[in-house]
């Protein structure tokens, strides 16, 4: 079977709440890190969301 292409990514929030997403990400055509503008419920605001590595 063939290897899939995509990759599952947390994104953070940088208000350093905890809260967390997990995205699915094709490190093959998407070679940047992502980042997103989305909203953070413990806050309740919308902040900045980083990729880091998803410990499986």
């Amino acid at each position: 079977m063939a290897k899939k292409n995509v990759m599952l990514v947390k994104l953070v929030s940088t208000a350093d709440t905890g809260f967390y997403l997990v995205k699915k990400r094709n490190p093959k055509k998407q070679t940047e890190k992502l980042k997103f503008r989305k909203y953070d419920p413990v806050i309740r605001k919308h902040v900045e969301f980083k990729e880091e590595k998803l410990k499986s």
